[in-house]
């Protein structure tokens, strides 16, 4: 009996497969987002942001102090690999105007008491401004001006303490108290690329297959069909085969994605590659198949397939936020840290990451990796319960139908 069973759930599943297969591969609008988006979209989002290192970014100076610090910080912020000085202006409207006509991509601006008040022991500002039509200008400008005024700020120390009567090593004793050494072992370069897109390449997988299945059960509805329609052998029964045998298509066809994604893209355009290749296949497995029950639980709300787009707009910023890659997932609110567990790429992502880029092994992200193994049950549950809500509801709309049709036979 067990074993006549067995086989008849295997006949059931690889029949739902095969169907749902033949769905997709008759669908364009899905081939289209599994073939293009899945393959290309990684290849040109690592051109978009291939040259993730820029340096010697133009920028025009006002210095209306005019004085020796002045003059120092601006030969330190020349000698950067960040910032290149290429004017020197009299005033801001001159500094404004080659920023509009594109010349520089940012305005370091000394105001004229600046050297008075460091002579004087005050607080000293000097104001930058960035152009922010690319991330890579404000990041140079930023971080050049950051690391003079850091180094500055240690030279004035220094300065003030020898002037109170300390000898040189005293002073420098005074305010180097904890050495310390600045060490970025995974992206020593800052290149935005690698920062950036360590995260996006799960979330890629994930994004896509979404689109695709929810594309697919749109386009079902709207020829008024059902993705959730069993096949009669099942009487109605068979919900865990409809979502396996519908399931084990995208998990084989997003493995092979996955595959391509999470090492093959990376080989082609250098990004950092520390992690064991029997680790991130095991990250891989888990990671598709909880991305897998996620699509199928939440694609069911789709009833047409162009609302996919508008969620394609709305959610992939969101996503790429709440991976935690640009921000400490420690300092989320409580609402945002609770939302994004409602997402596989919150924890793929990080998983990833720390694989791939810093070279951890499973033991590391096992938190991780059961965080995952938690949404995939219940997904699974939630994925099985919409196919069961469906049929029920499809059952029950032939049942009025019927009853309708008799009525009317009975009029006439």
């Amino acid at each position: 009996m067990r074993e006549s069973y067995l086989k008849r759930w295997l006949r059931d599943t690889l029949g739902i497969f095969n169907l749902e297969l033949k769905n997709i591969l008759n669908d364009g609008g899905v081939m289209i987002i599994l073939i293009v988006a899945g393959f290309f979209y990684p290849i040109l989002y690592n051109f978009v942001y291939k040259n993730g290192i820029l340096e010697e970014t133009p920028v025009a100076v006002v210095d209306n102090a005019d004085c020796s610090d002045t003059r120092r910080m601006i030969r330190e912020m020349d000698a950067t690999r960040e910032i290149d000085i290429a004017f020197e202006c009299v005033s801001m409207e001159e500094a404004k105007e080659l920023f509009r006509q594109r010349k520089v991509n940012g305005i370091i601006y000394f105001p004229a008491d600046f050297g008075d008040r460091l002579a004087y022991k005050e607080t000293a500002t000097f104001s930058i401004y960035a152009d922010m039509s690319s991330f890579l200008y404000y990041k140079n400008v930023l971080m050049g001006s950051n690391f003079v005024m850091l180094h500055e700020v240690n030279q004035i120390k220094i300065e003030r303490y020898a002037f109170d009567g300390l000898t040189d090593v005293q002073a420098d004793q005074a305010v180097n108290t904890v050495l310390y050494e600045d060490v970025n072992p995974y992206n020593r370069a800052f290149s935005y690329s690698i920062f950036l897109l360590s995260a996006i390449l799960m979330l890629i997988i994930q994004q896509v297959m979404f689109y695709g299945m929810s594309i697919s059960v749109g386009t079902m509805r709207e020829e008024n069909r059902s993705f959730a329609s069993l096949p009669d052998s099942l009487k109605g029964r068979g919900v865990g085969r409809a979502v396996i045998g519908r399931g084990a298509v995208y998990w084989l066809i997003f493995m092979i994605i996955g595959i391509y994604v999470t090492t093959i893209v990376p080989a082609m355009f250098g990004f950092p590659q520390r992690g064991d290749f029997q680790d991130i296949m095991v990250l891989l497995c888990i990671f598709v198949t909880v991305c897998v029950f996620f699509c199928m639980a939440w694609s069911t709300m789709v009833t047409r397939r162009e609302s996919v787009f508008i969620l394609f707009l709305f959610m992939s910023p969101v996503c790429v936020f709440l991976t935690g890659f640009s921000w400490p997932v420690s300092a989320f609110p409580a609402f945002w840290k609770w939302f994004s567990y409602l997402f596989p790429s919150t924890f793929g992502c990080q998983a990833f990451i720390n694989l791939n880029t810093a070279g951890a092994n499973l033991e590391i992200v096992a938190p991780l990796l059961r965080a995952l193994c938690i949404q995939g049950v219940v997904y699974f549950v939630l994925a099985c319960a919409a196919v069961y809500v469906e049929n029920f509801v499809l059952k029950r709309k032939d049942e009025i139908d019927s009853a309708i049709r008799n009525v009317e036979d009975r009029i006439i």
